[in-house]
């Protein structure tokens, strides 16, 4: 008999098919709301991520969409204060019922705001999550390392240092250093959450690109406050305000088509937040 944590690694990798016309739904949400204490961050959210797009979230502060990453995660496990109702499928399954949080965890990758280095050298900030996974030869790890590190725009930059600790990079190098490491958990969705915050604009537009090669590997959803960046990369985007996911949409449209509610349009041509 097949465990059920056997069973959600399984289902939680997807499953390859037969080509089909309509996009993949990677990411399912249907009538999700969260709370914390008595104050809700999101209500009632729907809707749907598909296969290798770049998905963004807009919105100003406090609108909800770190929350909402959270809850796709199950972060809320670490805070007893943040409720979770509704529906969120990964690859078909429901996340919400998963006994396996971590099974779940290794097929997303989280790149936070700030740069969260871990004390150890560049190489094992990246070889980390392999060795976890069982990986212990050195000559597959360095491959790994290499990879990833490549994968996100830094190898040029710490291939001779790769046994310097990672707090020692510059702000920049240390948030590729996040996304290497990130990657390095092979995940099927890597989650961004407002990345170039702590970095600077040419900084920004590098990991731009390397977001721009990794949709053809990965799901990405970007949480950014930077509207213009969510044109340049998402092929669509969600604006959340107030809790509400007010409108989803194609990104150009957003911006140069009719939206169904004048929020967004008034959001995007920088008339609040």
């Amino acid at each position: 008999m097949v465990s059920q944590s056997a069973l959600e690694r399984v289902e939680l990798a997807g499953q390859d098919g037969a080509a089909s016309a309509a996009p993949r739904i990677k990411l399912a949400v249907k009538d999700l709301t969260i709370s914390y204490g008595k104050a809700a961050a999101l209500k009632d959210v729907n809707l749907e991520i598909r296969e290798h797009e770049i998905f963004g979230i807009i919105g100003p502060a406090n609108a909800g969409k770190t929350s909402f990453l959270k809850a796709v995660n199950r972060m809320d496990v670490f805070n007893t204060g943040m409720h979770v109702a509704g529906e969120i499928r990964f690859n078909g399954l429901d996340t919400r019922h998963l006994k396996n949080v971590y099974a779940l965890r290794s097929r997303i990758g989280v790149v936070f705001p700030l740069p969260v280095g871990l004390p150890m050298t560049v190489y094992e900030n990246v070889a980390l999550s392999p060795r976890l996974r069982g990986i212990k030869n050195k000559a597959e790890l360095d491959v790994i390392v290499q990879r990833c590190l490549t994968r996100a725009a830094l190898w040029d930059e710490v291939k001779d240092r790769l046994h310097a600790l990672g707090s020692l990079l510059s702000g920049g190098q240390q948030q590729r250093l996040t996304i290497a490491r990130a990657l390095s958990q092979e995940p099927d969705l890597l989650m961004l959450d407002e990345f170039s915050i702590a970095v600077d604009p040419v900084t920004t537009m590098r990991i731009e690109d390397v977001l721009k090669e990794l949709r053809r590997e990965v799901t990405i959803i970007l949480v950014t406050n930077l509207v213009q960046q969510a044109r340049r990369l998402a092929d669509r985007t969600a604006f959340f305000l107030n809790g509400e996911c007010v409108e989803v949409g194609v990104t150009e449209d957003l911006f140069t088509g009719e939206v169904k509610d004048r929020r967004t349009r008034d959001y995007v041509e920088g008339r609040f937040g």
